[in-house]
């Protein structure tokens, strides 16, 4: 450059070359070597590793919660709450916060919103606010510098995709700041064994967005499901070390936040149309809760050369292989109509106990012959057409009798293990094949 920008002179600039100067005692790209049985390290015996403290876990108070977690927050734990947006993951932690705040002090950075915005939505869900400290932050240095500091009960940090290492210098969200970031994060929590609660946002497939290692350093993995024109939510772990990951927990979003629900089977038959063909009852298990859920199917004339089949909530593949089974073991033919399988109120049922209520449904819209309200119909269908026991059955039963069934269809081997004296107010019957289900549906 002949003429300098700024002073206007010419031929006045000079160029220097700065060199970063190697590490002291440190060849340069070389670590120092190793010493032979040198270490600061020390080892404990598992043996003496006490487990009995008075506080192993903090009891939110969110039954629902903490069945999902395991019987509460463990101590030092890392756990990854991940949804869709606007399905309520910030809400849920801001309530946890509050659950929690009259025994503990909570540290609440959020990287999304300003510290007003989230003291808005504390006023309107009513979160009592004394022991909740907020900080708006995305350097994560900071961050754990404040909860070294200030020695947090409960750490929530919202969200993960956007915090950022300085010493790095790709940009928030990025695959090495949200690894490195999350690796910062959790050796703080571990060594002040402080529980920490990270919010996670979700790709396009519905996947946790981010590498992978994320969901293998974290200690539980919670995806928050549901339908955002649907009020219920469905809280699902997928990884969990101190607890099993077959419970869920359900919510029900109102105005003022997150509500449990504690009988979700009440609450998935509300508004069942009585008297109508195509319904019937099924129970499913998740983890150790059954739940009972209406199936709807319809089976109508197709105007397609080839028939329509759709499923919403049950496997697509299950229902072709039972209209299979239907034709060929008890000879009902879909072979001309569209049929629609739909599972109410927005929850996916993945237990094949339900398949006896789904072929009882789709036989009563082809007859057009209403199952009975206060029948139940529990069993697998096997390809050759037979019904097969399921697990948990004597659960299934309780709940169906203390809902208010009268009837149960279940399959035939399992009234061998079954007194029908523990089931006063359920009549049980038996169906070796589902042949023998579809003659009680004409029976009436």
């Amino acid at each position: 450059m002949g003429r300098c920008p700024s002073c206007g002179s010419w031929n006045t600039m000079s160029e220097d070359v700065v060199a970063e100067a190697p590490k002291t005692g440190t060849p340069a790209g070389k670590a120092p070597p190793r010493q032979e049985g040198v270490t600061s390290l020390t080892a404990r015996r598992l043996a003496d590793i006490s487990t009995t403290e008075e506080k192993s876990r903090i009891i939110t108070g969110i039954t629902e919660l903490d069945r999902v977690l395991g019987g509460g927050i463990v101590l030092g734990g890392v756990v990854l709450l991940s949804g869709e947006p606007g399905v309520g993951k910030s809400t849920m932690l801001l309530q946890l916060c509050g659950a929690i705040s009259d025994r503990y002090t909570v540290l609440y950075i959020t990287g999304e919103e300003s510290v007003r915005q989230v003291k808005l939505r504390a006023a309107r869900l009513n979160i009592p606010q004394q022991n909740i400290y907020l900080a708006a932050e995305n350097d994560v240095d900071e961050i754990c510098g404040l909860i070294e500091k200030e020695r947090p009960d409960l750490v929530v940090i919202d969200s993960i995709q956007t915090m950022r290492c300085a010493d790095i210098s790709s940009s928030a969200g990025t695959v090495s700041q949200v690894k490195e970031s999350t690796a910062r994060l959790l050796a703080v929590a571990k060594k002040q064994e402080i529980p920490l609660f990270l919010v996670g946002h979700v790709n396009k497939d519905g996947g946790i967005a981010g590498p992978k290692v994320m969901e293998h350093i974290v200690d539980t993995v919670l995806y928050f499901e549901g339908d955002k024109m649907l009020p219920y939510r469905i809280l699902r772990a997928a990884k969990n070390r101190y607890g099993s990951t077959n419970e869920i927990g359900m919510f029900d979003m109102t105005g003022k936040g997150l509500t449990e629900i504690a009988n979700p089977s009440q609450m998935l038959l509300e508004g069942r149309p009585l008297g109508v063909s195509g319904n019937c009852v099924a129970c499913t298990i998740e983890g150790t809760r059954p739940i009972l859920s209406e199936i709807q199917a319809l089976a109508a004339k197709t105007t397609f050369p080839s028939p329509r089949r759709a499923c919403t909530g049950y496997d697509y593949n299950r229902v072709s292989l039972l209209l299979a089974v239907l034709e060929r073991r008890a000879g009902y033919f879909f072979g001309n109509l569209d049929v629609y399988v739909n599972i109410v109120g927005g929850i996916a049922l993945r237990d094949t106990s339900c398949d006896l209520a789904v072929c009882l449904s789709m036989i009563s819209s082809l007859l057009d012959r209403p199952v009975s309200d206060k029948l139940i119909a529990i069993g697998e269908v096997g390809l050759g057409g037979e019904v097969r026991s399921v697990p948990n059955i004597e659960q299934r039963l309780r709940e169906a009798e203390r809902i208010g069934f009268e009837q149960a269809i279940i399959p035939k081997p399992s009234l061998r293990h079954i007194d029908p004296a523990d089931y006063p107010g359920l009549q049980l019957l038996g169906a070796a094949y589902v042949a023998d289900a579809i003659a009680v549906l004409k029976a009436g």
